[in-house]
């Protein structure tokens, strides 16, 4: 399982996923699940992997190698619609590939993954898609400027309460990093490290993932601060009165 998040907002986007891969109880593992596709200064792509880790890699690879072809490729699509019906063809092209006709009998494997797609290419504003296993996608707007893949349940509530187009990048961050604490102690598929990035709008270089690992010294910060605040809250919520 994993957990990923990105945030569409009016001063640029956020982005964060983690690396744990749960292959079984004795069996887990650490991969990264951010990938960046970048010409400085003309386009910044990034792609969020959740399920099939197969399916996933199998799809990040494909188009890195067609990076280095002639044929249309994230590199020189012109649109950030037109990455988006790339990526799920290319997804599509993977899932026909590797599906058997004919499923072994008493077993059955979910080839299935899903991907968040987001950016900006010179000429247009930062645009962010849900790519959905079957290859379609929808794009986030104004008044739903965020989407989750993979564990989403537990994170979603906080990000509900708290996030809008208007938030600051700052303000996006912090919630990301809260509502990966969340999932984090309900569910132990997700796990440390978690990749992070910030692009605020316009920026088309310089930018590089940020790692936050356990010891991490401002998720410490927030986590501390959050139990606090959680805690202090409740206690001060009035009573319900006394039954009649």
């Amino acid at each position: 399982m994993t957990y990923c998040v990105a945030m569409r907002l009016r001063d640029g986007m956020v982005f964060a996923s983690d690396s744990r891969t749960n292959a079984g109880f004795d069996q887990i593992s650490t991969f990264r699940k951010m990938f960046l596709f970048q010409q400085p200064g003309e386009r910044l792509l990034v792609l969020l992997s959740a399920g099939n880790l197969a399916t996933s890699q199998s799809v990040i690879s494909l188009l890195e190698e067609r990076t280095h072809g002639n044929g249309q490729h994230l590199l020189n699509v012109s649109s950030m619609y037109e990455a988006a019906v790339l990526v799920g063809n290319t997804l599509r092209e993977v899932v026909s590939r590797d599906t058997p006709e004919t499923p072994t009998q008493g077993q059955h494997v979910d080839f299935g993954c899903s991907l968040i797609l987001g950016g900006q290419i010179a000429g247009e504003q930062p645009r962010l898609f849900h790519l959905y296993p079957e290859g379609n996608f929808i794009e986030a707007t104004e008044e739903t400027p965020y989407f989750q893949i993979g564990e989403s349940k537990y994170g979603k509530p906080i990000i509900d309460r708290i996030l809008n187009y208007d938030s600051s990048l700052e303000l996006a961050y912090k919630t990301a990093l809260i509502s990966f604490d969340s999932t984090m102690k309900s569910n132990l598929s997700v796990g440390m490290p978690i990749d992070t990035l910030t692009i605020p709008a316009g920026k088309l270089s310089d930018v590089s993932i940020y790692q936050v690992t356990e010891n991490d010294r401002y998720l410490q910060q927030l986590q501390a601060h959050w139990t606090q605040g959680i805690q202090t809250l409740m206690a001060t919520l009035p009573a319900r009165e006394p039954a009649a």
